[in-house]
């Protein structure tokens, strides 16, 4: 399976300015031919070389590699863009989200991440050092850091392209690796029911509950000095505003990748498979009051299953996804369905046998017992391959699922 470990780059000022160049350049290029396949209606990658690669190689003197990955890069970001409109990530046809996403060629920042192959970056493992291409010549001995894991994974695995990325005024490369699968338990005794929620992040069907609040509390309060440096819009504000942004993110990516890793290493010890809810859609099938939207907006869900799912693949652990209908309001006991049985928040208590649990562990527990009954019936594991990746109008990697939606890809 395709996994992308990012390492740090450490260049010398000299060197930062060659790769901003180089960044800059690749960009302009890409906004250059995504004008032309806009206004030729030529989105294919062969098809647009015809029209663009000289001129990409002259006018912005970049090598024969170089075009070709940033006329790829155009084709990707068009795809990407095609995929989100039939998934109706941008609105309805007609809408002015889906107007202003179709009505102009796809642009791209100056500094938006670009790729590079084999040709253009090579490795030295053992000195730690990178050498890059770029519009002013060939750079040798640039500084990387990385994790041991890290390192490891890069000297064992890596395989392909390494996309080149500066991100609040630090360089990276997100390096593809082709990490092999360990042997699928084709035959789990049982399985580990996994309740997401918003309060409890993640409740498992053994009585284990991973707590949000603490999640849910730094948010609020970085919602509300968000609320106030905007409101002052002062150059003071804009700098506090700039160096805190992608913060909360980082959190959030950081707590998902360790319960993702704690759930699938108890799943594997304990040789079960994991049941996760579907929840496809769910912010558009829920309709909330005004204080709760941006609570249930800011929920991570989508990449907390994501990452149990690559870590279950890589640990041979089964996933199965299932209908989460009535999960919440069904006693584990007796099965009683009723929407009273629903207390409050925290608690269930069935109104027919009297049965009386945490109401997140109730509905793990159901979770599992679904999950059991498809395994049972000859339901493969729905745990799928991490999904390609492709890049957006600005130039940055996303991962597309089957309907198009775009979410974080996995990284170690």
């Amino acid at each position: 399976m395709k996994l992308t470990v990012q390492v740090k780059l450490l260049p010398t000022p000299g060197q930062a300015a060659a790769l901003e160049a180089t960044l800059r350049a690749c960009n302009e290029a890409a906004t250059w031919a995504s004008r032309v396949a806009f206004e030729k209606d030529v989105k294919r990658n062969f098809a647009l070389r015809e029209h663009t690669y000289n001129q990409v190689k002259e006018r912005w003197n970049l090598g024969a590699q170089a075009a070709q990955h940033v006329i790829k890069k155009t084709c990707d970001a068009y795809a990407t863009l095609k995929a989100n409109l039939r998934a109706g990530n941008l609105g309805r046809p007609g809408s002015n989200r889906y107007l202003r996403a179709t009505e102009k060629p796809i642009t791209f920042r100056s500094q938006g991440a670009q790729p590079y192959d084999d040709r253009m970056l090579s490795w030295q493992m053992a000195e730690r050092r990178v050498s890059v291409w770029t519009v002013a010549g060939r750079i040798k001995d640039v500084a990387f850091t990385a994790t041991p894991e890290q390192l490891a994974t890069l000297a064992l695995y890596r395989r392909g392209e390494s996309d080149l990325l500066l991100r609040d005024g630090i360089w990276f490369l997100l390096a593809t690796c082709e990490v092999p699968e360990a042997p699928p338990n084709t035959d789990p005794h049982d399985f580990l029911g996994i309740d997401l929620g918003i309060v409890n992040i993640a409740t498992t069907s053994d009585g284990e509950i991973m707590a949000g609040r603490g999640l849910n509390r730094i948010r609020n309060r970085e919602r509300t000095l968000r609320t106030k440096l905007q409101k002052k819009n002062t150059p003071s504000a804009k700098r506090r505003l700039k160096k805190r942004r992608r913060k909360e993110a980082r959190r959030a990516k950081d707590i998902n990748h360790k319960i993702a890793k704690h759930v699938v290493a108890e799943a594997e010890r304990t040789g079960r498979g994991i049941a996760l809810e579907d929840l496809t859609g769910i912010r558009e099938r829920v309709r909330l009051r005004r204080p709760q939207r941006a609570t249930h907006s800011s929920w991570a869900f989508a990449q907390l299953g994501q990452f149990i799912v690559y870590k279950a693949r890589r640990a041979g652990v089964p996933v199965v996804h299932v209908d989460p209908a009535y999960t919440s309001r069904t006693c584990a006991e007796c099965g009683h369905i009723d929407k009273a049985n629903r207390v409050s928040q925290a608690w269930f208590a069935c109104r027919s046998c009297g049965f009386v649990d945490h109401a997140d562990r109730n509905s793990s527990r159901n979770i599992r017992a679904r999950a059991w009954e498809l395994w049972r019936r000859g339901a493969p594991s729905t745990a799928p391959a991490p999904p390609p990746r492709q890049r957006d109008g600005a130039g940055r990697e996303r991962s597309t699922t089957a309907s198009g939606a775009r979410c974080a890809g996995p990284a170690l």
